[in-house]
């Protein structure tokens, strides 16, 4: 570039994301799991510099997956989620009506989970962090991965 400057990259990294359950479970168990931009959208959570909103039926979904041993937080989940949330990089989304209508006309999936999900990230107009192969096929929400 003229003047030694570095080229702008093509798509800026956001300030502020929602995450999808396994991408939450993934940061948790070290990050080994996370495409390349999920790992560093959390590192910048970890260093301050952005933000995370874990939906509430994301922490529900941690909750079933816990109650049968698919994952293992090591703890309750609520001193998991203590734990997250004492952080202010993590911020906790509840749910509203507004996201469960949406959720409704989002036909792509037959996931609910998948669907309130989204919703949760197109009403707060955020990317995603997922890897989930359907949600970046549908267009509806911005994927971060």
């Amino acid at each position: 570039m003229p003047g030694g400057g570095r080229a702008p990259s093509a798509v800026a990294e956001p300030g502020a994301a929602v995450t999808d359950t396994h991408a939450l479970v993934f940061h948790a168990a070290g990050g080994g799991n996370l495409g390349r931009r999920a790992a560093a959208f959390f590192q910048r959570c970890e260093d301050g510099q952005a933000i995370l909103y874990v939906p509430t039926v994301v922490m529900w979904e941690c909750s079933l997956l816990a109650r049968v041993s698919r994952i293992n937080l090591r703890r309750s989940v609520r001193a998991f989620f203590d734990d997250l949330f004492s952080n202010p990089a993590y911020q906790p989304l509840d749910a509203t009506a507004e996201q469960v209508f949406l959720a409704d006309e989002l036909r792509f999936t037959r996931d609910p989970f998948d669907a309130l999900i989204c919703a949760a990230a197109r009403t707060l107009a955020l990317p995603l962090i997922t890897r989930d192969s359907v949600i970046r096929a549908s267009g509806a929400v911005t994927v971060v991965w």
